[in-house]
């Protein structure tokens, strides 16, 4: 399985998600300001690394784990799944991929923060702000993960698209 976290900058939750899916940050309790700036990719990315597939690493089962930033585009997810169906037709891909939007996790405080630190690059007044968004979210995102894990197992079709809309 080929695993790909989206949202809308893919550096902030998106990270998280890629880091908990590989086992980079203790489970079930709020994340320390340490653990979030220590994260790999967290509030790093930049409007050039938008709509690139991002490696994380291969989680335990030996998948690879990847993020992207989608901005506002409607047609990054729908794009990435069509080439993916379209290598698994021509055989070129045998693995089933699962992409996840990490989007309704996204607390109003970490909005605004990614907006001053990676919009208006006033990254001192930005990321204190991520940080707060990161501690009020770090638990959805946690469970997200696990839920995007057990649909990927449970689910049939060789391209899955989770919306994820139950973690708003």
């Amino acid at each position: 399985m080929i695993y790909i976290y989206n949202d809308y900058g893919g550096t902030h939750t998106t990270s998280l998600a890629a880091a908990y899916h590989l086992k980079k940050l203790p489970s079930n309790r709020k994340l320390t300001k340490d653990e979030i700036q220590s994260v790999r990719y967290f509030n790093k990315l930049t409007k050039h690394d938008l709509g690139k597939l991002i490696f994380h690493g291969i989680d335990e089962d030996n998948n690879p784990v990847y993020t992207i930033g989608r901005r506002n585009s409607k047609y990054v997810v729908p794009a990435i799944q069509e080439f993916a169906a379209l290598l698994q037709e021509r055989n070129q891909l045998s693995e089933k991929v699962i992409i996840s939007n990490t989007s309704p996790t996204v607390p109003f405080v970490m909005s605004v923060g990614g907006f001053l630190a990676r919009g208006l690059n006033i990254n001192f007044l930005g990321e204190p702000l991520l940080v707060a968004g990161a501690k009020q979210c770090c638990e959805k995102i946690d469970r997200l993960v696990e839920e995007t894990k057990k649909m990927s197992h449970s689910m049939t079709a060789k391209v899955i698209v989770l919306e994820n809309k139950k973690f708003h």
